[in-house]
């Protein structure tokens, strides 16, 4: 009996021991294959019924998913990481030159403000009439926020460089996905014993509930941002969509994209488009949100406000640019599983899919 149980803690030890340098391994691109694994368990229902239009080529049904999803969402990135260096080099020289060459007086259309206007513009006035002081505060802001917005397009570039590994690394997913699953459902059932299937089913749920409403939220929301951007005029509408697709993953995010447009609009002496900005961001870019969001977790698990918050910062800062996404998704998990197992689960995640 004792040498028996020594096999057995030997085989542990040694299981653990190759687990834990698979992992160093695969540390690298560990990013990468976490994203790649959420992409494609969110897309595996789609995957299935393009397998079955394509009479079971699985080659081929990965390749077409690889490359949309390549389409969709690498190469806008990537665009916009190429050319938002030179925009914001661009900006920011305008910027200067705005600040050292011409007057420098509150716009307008802030004195007709009810009750407080007069009283803002008076304020602002005062503030900005030593010229050389401004001038001085200026050049010393511009050059530290240059330097933040690059580095923001450096990491959005590493990211751009995570989701091309990702999706190299999807296309095996999806094309060897189904022995794959039978691999883990296997070790599953070893480990676990019967709740395996229990344990499988909410973590493929809750994977694609925060995915379709982290994700399909986010692209919805930055496409009809870009569409208003445009419409009303508002420079930069590439990198300003893409801040709204970033800054949507966290709650409240949105408006302090298409607001500031709509201020910049207002302080062109645009006040019709600045109007039209507003309503176009609280009815359509921030409407997506209210009815996007909960169409697409219908079938998936929402995720606290706290726990979102953390992990898309958490996320970043443990993964980088695809950890918006990966963080969110482990956290849900985690949440989904505790949820589970101590009889508070969401009667959604225990749905059956349709």
């Amino acid at each position: 009996m004792e040498q028996r149980a020594g096999r057995n803690y030997t085989r542990i030890a040694i299981v653990v021991l190759l687990t834990l340098g698979c992992l160093y391994v695969l540390k690298p691109f560990l990013a990468a294959i976490l994203f790649a694994a959420a992409v494609v368990i969110s897309s595996w229902p789609l995957y299935q019924r393009l397998l079955r239009a394509m009479r079971g080529r699985r080659s081929l049904a990965a390749l077409t998913m690889t490359l949309t999803l390549t389409f969709l969402i690498i190469f806008p990135l990537s665009m916009v990481a190429y050319n938002l260096a030179d925009d914001v080099a661009r900006g920011f020289e305008e910027l200067r030159t705005l600040v050292e060459h011409r007057e420098l007086l509150p716009p307008g259309w802030i004195r007709d403000i009810p009750l407080v206007g007069e009283s803002v513009d008076t304020y602002l006035r005062q503030l900005i009439a030593s010229r050389e002081r401004m001038v001085e505060l200026a050049q010393r802001m511009v050059e530290p926020a240059r330097r933040w917005l690059l580095a923001g397009g450096i990491m959005l570039g590493t990211g751009v460089a995570q989701m091309s590994l990702a999706a190299f690394v999807s296309f095996f997913f999806y094309r060897d996905g189904q022995a794959l699953l039978d691999v883990i459902a296997v070790t599953m059932r070893k480990v676990m014993g019967e709740g395996a299937e229990s344990v499988s089913h909410t973590v493929s749920q809750t994977v694609r509930g925060v995915m379709y409403g982290l994700l399909g939220t986010a692209l919805a929301q930055a496409v009809v941002a870009a569409i208003g951007f445009f419409i009303a005029g508002v420079p930069a509408v590439p990198l300003l969509s893409v801040m709204v697709f970033l800054s949507s993953l966290v709650p409240v995010g949105p408006p302090l994209v298409w607001g500031g447009a709509a201020l910049w609009l207002f302080a062109q002496g645009e006040t019709g488009w600045g109007i039209f900005m507003v309503i176009w961001g609280a009815l359509l870019i921030s409407g997506v949100d209210n009815v996007v969001r909960p169409m697409l977790i219908s079938r998936g698990s929402s995720l606290p406000f706290l726990l979102t918050l953390l992990g898309v910062l958490g996320g970043v800062i443990a993964f980088g640019f695809v950890g918006m996404f990966i963080g969110p998704v482990l956290l849900a998990v985690g949440y989904s599983l505790m949820s589970e197992w101590t009889g508070t689960a969401d009667p959604i995640v225990r749905q059956d899919p349709t």
